[in-house]
This record gives structure tokens, C-alpha cells and sequence, in this order.
């Protein structure tokens, strides 16, 4: 039973990440030079402030005032996400869509990566800078946030520190009220040398995904953020802020239609026709979604994250994917056996649903 728990919880590393990059032009992040704003250094607020305030932008535009909506699309990787996975390229971790989204006329759409093994108050931080650079390099006035994972939890930080800067946050399979796996494996996990190995170990790894991985990389820290006790933590620590228009998206999977669970007035069509599409679930994460359904009791997951625990904002329902077919893993194969699960047409209708929204 250990050794199932502990590979459950191994699992939600590599769910979150789905193994693979941020960024979709197979360009290799470093943490001062974000292939999508390769602009120098990081602005200061002040900059920032004065850019929205009427200074020139990156992007030669010749009003004085930033630009209003549509507003550029940031998506933010989960937990263990980073660029380009061992430099391959055509391996990003918001597999294909950011090209796709191009193809539909979305022009503005960035992939920054932050600290894949840390905490959301270190990673929202970095997103943070990432989201001022491109404000300054678009000449917007504001961005809209689509995370998935520990992305969306690091999208509430942004939007609470800086909500002027944000439209809107859509989180999608996030642990707003924590995952089963991390209070299991923080009780697994009590040996503080067994918390400085792992971490030693994400610091030697990371260094070649992460240019930035040094003391305050934690994988632990980021990890055991995941109980329940934590995600209350952070949730006092980061409320929605007035104006932010916050939209939660969660997974099903196990061939179930998640019942009572995925019921809400505020669905909209794009959500509502997946509704008699049933996933099968990844084998990777067949272990996890066995201990988050919670055996007989059969809650409904996405194979790492309960429905319930997805709810945030105004919940706009369920779709028949699980943690990795959200974001089209491993490498775009196929969802499920008949299952006709398209993770493409589903960010292009979260976009078009922000759009439809004046956002």
C-alpha cells in the first residue's frame, strides 16, 4: 500500500507536468529571457506603470493610453511544467495549442515559464514579472489568465497583487481545495532528510530545465502546497480581487459523467456538449485516480484533482478529460477509446467564451 501511495503521489508530479514545455516555439527558456518577450530585463513597476500610463510600447503603438480588450491570452503551466522539454521543441506543455490559437487569429497568446518545482507565492511572482513584460511589450492595458493545474493558483496570485493588470482568470483541473494525493504523502513524508534530498535532487534536475534553480527551488514545498491546509492557507492569503473575472473549468475521467458533481446553471455550450462523452483514464494515472476517487465512493477526478476540489468562481462545469488530456498529453494522443475529446477546439472555445465576454 506504501509503495501504491508513493507512486500516486510520484504521479502527481509528472500528471501536472504532463512531462513536457510551456512554450511553443522550441525556443529554450531561461529565467532573465523569456522567448516570448525577449525585450532585456524584467521592467519595474515603475516602467510598467508608465507604460499603462501613456509611455511608448515595445509594440510601436502610437496611443498614449494601453490598449482595451481583446486582451492577450497568457496560459500558465502546472506543477513540474517548464519550456521545452530537453530541448526537443515540439514538446510544449499546452500541447499544440498556442499554434492552433494562432491559426484562429489570435495573435497575442504567451506561454511563460516560472519555477516548475516551487510554491505558487514564488512561481505567481515570477508569472507576475512575465505578465508585465508582455503588457509592456503589447502596449495592453490588461491580460487574461488561463492556467491549468498549479497554474491557476499561480494566476490568483498575480490577479491578487496586481489586479489591474488582469481581465480575467480561467483555471482549469487547479487544486483549489487541495488534492488527496499530498495529505497522503505528507503524512508519508515526515523525514526532514528525506525533504532535503528530494529537494537537492529538483535543484540538480532542474538546472537543466529551470536557469534559475538555486536555493529557493523546493519540489517539497511546492508539492505539499497540494494539502488541504495549505490550498486554506493560500486561500486567505490570495482572495479574488473586485473586477477580476475568475472561471473555473474541471476534469472528469474513469468513464464517469460526473453527476451532481459537474451540475451548474452557468455552463455554457461549449462545456455542455461534452456532457455524453465518457473518458477512459491514462494509464499514468490509473494509481492516482483510484485514491482521489476514493475507491467505492467514486468522486469524481480528473485522475489528480476531485470536481469539487476545482470549483472556483463561477464554475462553468465538466469536461471528459483527465489531468493530461486537459492540456492534450502525452504528445496529443488520443483521449480515450471513443472518446472524441478535442483539447484544441476546447481552449479555442475558452478564448472565444472570454471574447464573448468583452475580454
Amino acid at each position: 500500500m506504501r509503495r501504491s501511495l508513493l507512486a500516486a503521489s510520484f504521479a502527481l508530479a509528472v500528471g501536472c507536468s504532463g512531462t513536457s514545455g510551456a512554450e511553443d516555439d522550441g525556443k529554450v527558456f531561461r529565467a532573465d529571457t523569456d522567448p516570448d518577450v525577449q525585450d532585456s530585463a524584467t521592467p519595474t513597476d515603475a516602467a510598467v506603470d508608465s507604460a499603462l500610463d501613456g509611455g511608448a510600447s515595445d509594440a510601436g503603438s502610437d496611443t498614449t493610453k494601453p490598449l482595451g480588450p481583446p486582451y492577450p491570452i497568457v496560459l500558465a503551466h502546472g506543477f513540474f511544467g517548464f519550456e521545452d522539454f530537453a530541448g526537443i521543441g515540439f514538446i510544449t506543455y499546452f500541447y499544440g495549442v498556442k499554434d492552433d490559437l494562432a491559426k484562429r487569429g489570435e495573435a497575442q497568446v504567451f506561454t511563460p515559464a516560472v519555477d516548475p518545482f516551487n510554491d505558487s507565492t514564488t512561481r505567481g511572482l515570477e508569472l507576475l514579472a512575465r505578465v508585465k513584460e508582455i503588457l509592456v511589450k503589447t502596449g495592453a492595458a490588461k491580460v487574461n489568465l488561463i492556467g491549468h493545474s498549479q497554474g491557476g493558483l499561480d494566476a490568483r496570485v498575480v490577479a491578487h497583487e496586481r489586479p489591474d493588470l488582469v481581465a480575467s482568470v480561467v483555471t482549469i483541473g487547479t487544486p483549489h481545495g487541495g488534492a488527496p494525493i499530498a495529505d497522503i504523502a505528507a503524512k508519508l513524508v515526515t523525514d526532514d532528510r528525506f525533504k532535503d534530498v528530494v529537494d537537492a535532487l529538483a535543484k540538480l534536475v532542474g538546472g537543466a530545465l529551470w536557469s534559475a534553480a538555486g536555493e529557493k527551488t523546493s519540489l517539497i514545498r511546492g508539492f505539499l502546497q497540494f494539502t488541504k491546509p495549505a490550498v486554506a492557507d493560500f486561500a486567505s492569503a490570495y482572495p479574488d480581487m473586485p473586477g477580476v473575472s475568475y472561471y473555473s473549468i474541471a476534469g472528469r475521467t474513469a468513464l464517469s459523467d460526473g453527476g451532481s458533481a459537474c451540475v451548474t446553471a452557468d455552463a455554457p455550450a461549449f462545456v455542455t456538449k461534452w456532457k455524453a462523452t465518457l473518458d477512459t483514464t491514462d494509464p499514468l494515472l490509473k494509481i492516482p485516480e483510484s485514491v482521489t476517487a476514493n475507491g467505492l465512493a467514486n468522486v469524481p477526478n480528473d485522475g489528480l484533482v476531485r470536481v469539487v476540489d476545482a470549483k472556483h468562481g463561477t464554475f462553468l462545469g465538466c469536461v471528459p478529460a483527465d489531468h493530461l488530456d486537459e492540456m492534450g498529453h502525452l504528445l496529443g494522443d488520443a483521449p480515450g477509446v471513443g472518446s472524441k475529446w478535442d483539447h484544441l477546439q476546447f481552449y479555442a472555445d475558452v478564448v472565444g467564451h472570454l471574447r464573448s465576454k468583452g475580454l
